[in-house]
């Protein structure tokens, strides 16, 4: 029987290079993740959460999850620093570990920061397929962070529509930083700083963005219309009003959520929002069960917690994937079960 212990390693640049050009595989993962989850083919478990600052929301993740058809287990360590931003540093960092669950033996390790930022965005952007307008032309983010930059460039590719780009942030470096990232790689798009001014960021949007490292309710009722789709991804950042104005409230998973300090959570608890409020989860609409975007005057209201496994989903293709074009580093970290006690005397 062999006793080895062998794990790959798997940095950022190796998952950058397997999603290269291939930005669609990472909506069919989601979709893939959710399906899944729909048919009972995976473990979900709460996740833990270690806040160490209820202000900050400074807090690490352990977030556990298995797919039983793929036959592995595993899960995302993940840190949310929002007090990072002011500091020049990214807020969120991870890694991942999957094991096969025949042997139970650890078989890689990968990185969990970049795979962070593309499975939030690609979340976001399949919710946009199901529940976005028609017609996507204008797009207006409030957070200008690693997390809307994402979500811009899957956006961008989602819906090659896209014209117009608005991003506020509460640092005007930080949208010119935005703007100069993309404004050379992406000319048929005009961007526009909006200079901490969030409700010019919002106008005449068909998507809205907010994707803040801090905690306030940046987004105002009075400023969402009909016709929007509303991508709210991390915490408390709107006005109870803007999801009191939905027609439609969508969760990626809401008995996942309803106990978090995302903005429908708190309202959930202060008796606002009911269970009944909620429209579907975003498995549902995927699956059929449910039908997305009815018409173009309703505004949706999607909301994104973020769920193990799709990140699961995700290290397992990159494992998958990693293996078949020689990327990683094995380490082979014990080649035997044999301990020489001698060395412990």
């Amino acid at each position: 029987m062999n006793n080895t212990i062998s794990i790959k390693i798997i940095t950022q640049e190796d998952v950058a290079a397997i999603f290269d050009s291939h930005a669609d595989r990472l909506f069919e993962i989601v979709e893939d993740a959710f399906l899944k989850a729909s048919k009972g083919e995976v473990l979900f478990p709460d996740k833990i959460s270690r806040i160490f600052d209820t202000q900050t929301q400074n807090r690490i993740n352990c977030m556990p999850a298995t797919l039983l058809g793929n036959k592995v287990a595993g899960l995302k360590w993940v840190s949310v620093f929002p007090t990072n931003a002011p500091k020049g540093i990214q807020n969120v960092t991870g890694v991942m570990l999957l094991s096969e669950i025949e042997t139970g033996f650890p078989i890689a390790v990968i990185d969990g920061t970049l795979c962070t930022q593309l499975r939030t965005a690609a979340v976001g952007c399949v919710a946009a397929k199901y529940l976005a307008p028609k017609k996507v032309e204008t797009v207006g983010f409030i957070g200008a962070g690693e997390e809307a930059r994402m979500h811009f460039t899957l956006l961008k590719h989602l819906f090659p529509s896209i014209r117009t780009c608005k991003v506020a942030s509460r640092h005007s470096a930080t949208e010119d930083r935005f703007i100069a990232e993309f404004d050379k790689i992406i000319p048929d798009v005009h961007f526009i700083a909006c200079r901490g001014d969030n409700s010019q960021a919002v106008a005449d949007t068909d998507i809205i963005v907010t994707a803040i490292s801090g905690q306030a309710p940046v987004l105002k009722a009075r400023d969402v219309r009909a016709g929007m789709l509303y991508i709210h991804v991390g915490g408390w950042e709107d006005e109870y009003g803007v999801a009191l104005k939905a027609d439609k409230i969508v969760c990626d998973d809401w008995n996942a959520s309803k106990h978090r300090t995302q903005t429908i959570c708190r309202m959930y608890k202060e008796g606002l929002l009911k269970d009944k409020d909620i429209y579907a989860d975003l498995a549902e609409i995927i699956a059929g069960q449910k039908k997305g975007r009815e018409s173009d005057e309703e505004f949706i209201y999607f909301n994104s917690v973020g769920l193990s496994y799709i990140d699961l989903n995700f290290a397992h293709e990159i494992y998958r994937e990693a293996s078949l074009l020689g990327l990683g580093r094995d380490i082979v970290l014990a080649e035997s079960d044999r301990v020489d006690y001698r060395c412990f005397i």
